[in-house]
């Protein structure tokens, strides 16, 4: 299978200084994603899951350690690499899911989602169909999709969040905790999308408060309670 991510000794912290103490997140955690394949991480609270997900996406910079992404212009260490190149590559190749949505004001449920694709080149009107699309999908109701989204409930706004999040395929997707605030429908929508981009390649991590919602997805977890650090399971294995 083709290599997409390759990481090694990955260690982060952060330093309290108020109280002039260091808080570890992870420690020397390594392993690697091909394309297609589905890692799911697990531990209890506090473990560094979603903390591991922002250091992948660069949100925070890692103490040690390497994350080698194989990038359609060739491997870069997204540890190390440039702001402007962490910039483009989660424009193009590295896609990022939460629980939030960070709507801008007086901007339409389908202009955020229609962005990525006018973003990649995609006509105008092409793209909002291709959103309008997307937001029934994930069941927005139509008279909510020229509305804003700073004015919808939580669930709503998921919804928008992950219209707008999966509507281009990415090499690299990273999800945190995706389901939070979605009804029944919308997290069989959005199991049903992740399968779709599974099957065309894109490697994903994840983070579910409830992984049975994609056992069916997943190739290995990762256990990152310590102690455990990196530690394989077999998919059959409870999670």
């Amino acid at each position: 299978m083709t290599r997409v991510l390759e990481i090694s000794g990955l260690t982060k912290g952060f330093t309290l200084h108020h109280l002039n103490n260091q808080i570890a997140a992870f420690d020397d955690i390594s392993f690697t994603l091909d394309a297609g394949e589905f890692v799911l991480l697990k531990g209890a609270n506090g473990a560094g899951k979603s903390t591991l997900l922002r250091t992948l996406y660069r949100s925070y910079v890692p103490q040690s350690g390497s994350i080698t992404f194989q990038s359609s212009h060739g491997a870069i260490d997204l540890a190390r690499a440039a702001d402007v190149d962490i910039a483009h590559l989660r424009r193009t190749e590295i896609g990022f899911v939460t629980q939030f949505l960070l709507a801008r004001p007086r901007v339409s449920a389908e202009a955020i989602v229609a962005e990525p694709l006018r973003l990649a080149g995609v006509p105008q009107d092409d793209a909002l169909e291709q959103a309008r699309q997307a937001l029934a999908i994930f069941g927005v109701k139509q008279d909510l999709w020229r509305a804003y989204p700073t004015t919808f409930s939580g669930g709503e706004q998921q919804k928008v969040n992950l219209a707008r999040a999966l509507i281009v395929p990415q090499k690299l997707l990273l999800l945190d905790e995706p389901t939070a605030s979605l009804d029944a429908n919308a997290r069989a929508a959005l199991v049903n999308r992740l399968t779709e981009l599974k099957a065309a390649g894109t490697a994903m991590i994840g983070v579910f408060h409830h992984p049975g919602d994609v056992e069916k997805l997943i190739d290995r977890v990762i256990d990152l309670t310590p102690d455990m650090i990196a530690q394989e399971e077999r998919t059959d294995v409870a999670v």
